[in-house]
């Protein structure tokens, strides 16, 4: 005979995975393949717009010949963005990850083909008139529409379609960047809002297929390649220790400054279509005092990591980035903020090697990572990220603690992320912290209460009435009662509501018995089950408890679970987090401090 009792196991995933897994390998084809018309499609409207060819190979526009005219690019790519939100989506307005989120969040990872469509052509306009932006949002948001369409074509579960719709977009982040790690790392991080194998799996799957076929599409990677330092001092730690905190006090900085420019333009008096033409003109100024700003900025990113830029240019380059980013995303186009924040940070990494001392190089790729990872609130994705673009094994460490403690400043000093904030004044929540449930943990018999008041089953439902009438503090407090016989096996259970029901009924027989009244074949749980179990039997029937009877002998009653002990187990984990004990230490203190004072007294 069977063991009758549950196969609880680590994790909850079943074969299910498998096809997930067969689908996603399917959409991180889709997503190399989007990577690729995205960075062309840059490439286009790059050359277009500023050198007047037909080019799909990325190019700065930084060594373009239009003089004071280059104001006006920015300004006609806002326009047309502007106009593609305004009459096509106002979804492909943003940086593409708060868009993601919402999606997930809200939208049940439902999103249209009319974003997977107008999201990377409008952002290829912004970026390639100049726009001081990444491709990644872009092509996060991009490659999630895209995994998102397909999911939507067959029967799937919003969980199992937020996974396709995740490892769309890590599909074409791993394509663009060669980042496959730092892709899937992104996805648990800040998309998938869980930590599960039916998804990882997925997610990694797609992000794999699509870090192979960039190879033959955009090229191998690292995209940055930097010669290789030698293993680090410790006293490396200490300086990355400062970067770290000093990019995470700029972290806060640039977050501020974003949605400061974005409540400003609310305030401008004409519709939102026009802001990112707005835009566009501080864009154009800050592209004549320093061309380097503008765009990508993949070349200067590679100077950066080179040791290449020194000196005053390094500030003005920081200050401007970061003032035509702020404008042109709080104006409302389209682009995305990771490539930026590596040009900041690492122009800031840059600046500081005038007191760490050492090769500028190392310092701008610390900050990089610190600057990445305390903004968008995600520390292993921007360190694997930094490897996986640079392939310098050796800054791990120090690459560990720049990150983790920008990543600490800003958890410390800001509610949200620059990620998080725009789904939040969108009126939704978002909570990145993962843990295990109690529901999980916990077994129905860890919680449930054993002393439980029976009623038999032919006890007459008037005298019943009477006893609750008497305040029978057995009775009184119970929402519903197990019903049993002469033996004491349960037949039945009833509740209040059947009480109010059969008080109610003008058929009401007075010699009605409360097994009459109640419910003859009740719902159960067993002792073994998990709390999560029971509650989704709860859930499933309406119900707000349940009896617990013997594995063995389902006539057994041995307990009750109701909301109650539930709620127990929550507020039992939410004890261990705010309950201090004493320590060993603190009670020998405080022992010896209480026999002075009985010296004192005497």
């Amino acid at each position: 005979m069977s063991d009758p009792r549950p196969a609880l196991g680590d994790f909850t995933t079943d074969t299910r995975v498998v096809t997930l897994t067969l689908m996603a390998g399917v959409i991180g084809v889709v997503g190399a393949c989007v990577a690729l018309a995205l960075v062309r499609l840059i490439g286009l409207f790059t050359h277009l717009f500023y050198f007047g060819t037909l080019d799909g190979s990325l190019v700065s526009p930084a060594g373009h010949h239009l003089g004071w005219f280059a104001i006006l690019v920015p300004v006609a790519g806002g326009l047309i963005v502007g106009v593609m939100a305004r009459y096509g989506s106002e979804r492909i307005r943003g940086h593409g990850i708060p868009e993601a989120l919402e999606a997930i969040l809200i939208g049940q990872s439902r999103m249209s083909a009319k974003v997977a469509v107008l999201k990377p052509l409008s952002s290829a306009i912004a970026i390639g008139t100049g726009g001081p932006f990444g491709a990644e949002g872009p092509i996060i948001m991009t490659g999630g529409a895209c995994g998102s369409l397909f999911a939507q074509a067959f029967h799937l579960t919003a969980a199992e379609r937020k996974t396709l719709l995740v490892a769309g977009a890590a599909a074409g982040m791993s394509a663009v960047f060669a980042t496959p790690i730092a892709a899937v790392l992104l996805s648990v991080e800040l998309l998938l809002f869980e930590w599960k194998p039916r998804s990882f799996i997925p997610v990694a799957s797609a992000a794999a297929v699509a870090g192979a076929l960039r190879i033959p599409l955009l090229g191998v990677g690292p995209i940055f390649p930097v010669a290789a330092h030698p293993a680090l001092p410790w006293s490396t730690l200490v300086t990355a220790l400062a970067i770290g905190l000093v990019a995470g006090f700029g972290s806060g900085l640039l977050t501020w400054l974003v949605y400061a420019c974005e409540d400003l333009f609310r305030k401008v008096p004409i519709h939102w279509m026009w802001w990112p033409a707005l835009g566009g003109v501080v864009i154009g100024v800050g592209g004549l005092l320093y061309p380097r700003a503008l765009g990508v900025g993949y070349e200067t990113i590679h100077d950066l990591l080179a040791g290449q830029l020194l000196g005053g240019m390094l500030l003005g380059l920081l200050i401007t980035k970061a003032v035509i980013w702020a404008v042109a995303l709080g104006s409302g186009t389209s682009g995305g903020v990771l490539a930026p924040l590596l040009i900041m940070g690492g122009s800031l990494g840059a600046l500081e090697a005038g007191w760490a001392g050492g090769e500028p190089g190392l310092w701008a790729a610390l900050s990089m990572g610190a600057m990445m990872g305390g903004t968008m609130r995600s520390p292993f994705t921007a360190l694997l990220f930094m490897l996986e673009l640079t392939h310098d094994v050796n800054v791990l460490p120090a690459l560990l603690v720049a990150c983790v403690a920008a990543h600490a400043v800003t958890v410390l000093l800001m509610k949200r992320s620059i990620l998080t904030e725009k789904v939040a004044r969108r009126g939704h929540h978002v909570m990145r912290e993962y843990s295990v449930s109690p529901l999980h943990r916990l077994r129905v018999e860890d919680v449930m209460e054993t002393t439980v008041p029976k009623v038999p089953a032919n006890l007459p439902v008037d005298t019943l009435f009477q006893q609750l009438a008497d305040l029978d503090p057995q009775l009184a407090r119970q929402q519903a009662w197990p019903i049993v016989d002469d033996a004491d096996r349960l037949v039945g259970l009833l509740t209040r509501g059947d009480l109010v029901r059969r008080l109610e009924a003008a058929e009401a027989d007075g010699n009605a018995t409360v097994l009459d009244a109640g419910t003859r074949r009740p719902i159960v749980t067993y002792p073994d089950e998990l709390l999560d179990q029971a509650m989704e039997q709860m859930l499933a029937h309406d119900i707000g408890r349940l009896p617990v009877v013997n594995r063995d002998d389902p006539s057994r009653l041995v307990g009750f679970l109701g909301r109650t002990e539930v709620l127990a187990a929550w507020r039992h984990a939410a004890d261990e987090d705010r309950v201090r004990e004493s320590g060993w230490l603190t009670r020998s203190l405080r022992a010896l401090r209480e026999a002075i004072e009985e010296d004192r007294d005497r």
